[in-house]
């Protein structure tokens, strides 16, 4: 029986595939684990808490440097592909994980198909775009969450076929926002603004993480901070932790699962965050929250187009002005569903067993 290769390993990539697992039938497909995630346990977590089928391999690869990292995939999926032999292999997103798996499906002489492509930041900082950009014009099937996205892969030219889908994290938001609701294990009480930050240009550097951390601190306003393990690792590094648990105005965390984090989306007042993620989950009907950017650019532009987030940079004053500008109106559409209406995976499922199955 012809199968599907679909490869995940970080948070985002479990999420944003979760409803794809789900609708294919088990035969169709073949689920591989990378290890990606920065705690290999925590990246399993996430797909038993998701109630995702036992993946078929389970990966644990270098995390100290990403081009050996990259090199890991490639040799180990590699091997795994040329025993699976599938058809076709489903990437999500812009990791490692996924430009990896792409090199090496591309050299085994399997489709790759791409969900969210056409994504752009036009910012060479990023080691994202690198990742996206490689692997959008390895892709026979390219999945672009909107009209920005394909006439981003247009311009460039790409040669696979490309289809808007929406994206698939609305779909997982569906699914879940209500579990959330009941299973959530977060006990916090009275108004807050969420906080999340782990992005590399953002929390490798002491000078630009302080200068995020100084207006929210100077804000007063009480904000709960769920903190990545990379986060961590550089706020004791930098000799910022004492200065946030002393601040008195911000809650640090434990870095929290899907649904805990679904549920601290739906209780805040607005976030303040530089996950890309997140700029799409609040535009769900079952979140609709004002997400303030912490980053220079943002590779989803439909969401500061439409006002449900606001590009602030990472300049003290912009952060400390837009905050609070929010506290006292955090405006954002009531009814633009810019990311799709919740069906991107059926769209993508239907697309991919006409093309395979």
């Amino acid at each position: 029986m012809t199968k599907i290769a679909i490869v995940l390993g970080t948070r985002p990539e479990i999420i944003k595939l979760s409803q794809v697992i789900r609708l294919s039938k088990r035969r169709e497909i073949c689920v591989i684990f990378s290890g990606q995630h920065y705690d290999y346990n925590l990246g399993l977590k996430f797909i038993d808490e998701l109630g995702l089928p036992e993946p078929d391999f389970k990966m644990e690869v270098r995390r100290e440097n990403p081009a050996k990292q990259t090199g890991d995939f490639i040799q180990k999926l590699s091997d795994i592909f040329l025993s699976t032999k599938p058809d076709a292999v489903i990437l999500q997103g812009d990791t490692n994980t996924v430009l990896g798996s792409a090199i090496a499906a591309l050299k085994c002489k399997i489709d790759v198909c791409h969900v969210e492509a056409g994504l752009r930041s036009f910012d060479w900082r990023m080691p994202e775009e690198h990742n996206r950009i490689m692997t959008d014009h390895i892709s026979e099937l390219l999945f672009a969450p909107t009209e920005i996205s394909k006439q981003n892969l247009l311009n460039e030219r790409v040669h696979g076929k490309i289809f808007v889908v929406g994206n698939t994290v609305i779909d997982a938001v569906e699914q879940n926002a209500v579990l959330a609701q009941k299973k959530s294990t977060i006990k916090i009480d009275g108004d807050f603004i969420l906080l999340t930050l782990h992005r590399a240009e953002n929390v490798d550097d002491k000078k630009i993480l302080a200068n995020i951390l100084e207006p929210i601190i100077k804000s007063g306003e009480n904000f709960v901070f769920p903190v990545h393990p990379r986060t961590l690792k550089n706020i004791h590094k930098f000799s910022l932790y004492d200065k946030i648990r002393n601040s008195g105005n911000i809650t640090m965390i434990n870095a929290v699962g899907y649904l805990d984090m679904l549920y601290l989306m739906q209780r805040c007042r607005f976030i303040v965050s530089d996950s890309g993620g997140l700029q799409e989950e609040a535009t769900s009907p079952k979140i609709r929250k004002k997400v303030l950017i912490v980053r220079r650019t943002t590779d989803r532009p439909e969401a500061v187009k439409a006002g449900f987030a606001e590009l602030v940079g990472t300049n003290p004053s912009s952060i400390l002005h837009a905050i609070r500008k929010n506290s006292l109106n955090p405006r954002y559409p009531r009814s633009t569903n810019i990311y799709g209406d919740g069906r991107a995976s059926q769209k993508i499922i239907k697309i991919i067993r006409k093309t395979y199955l």
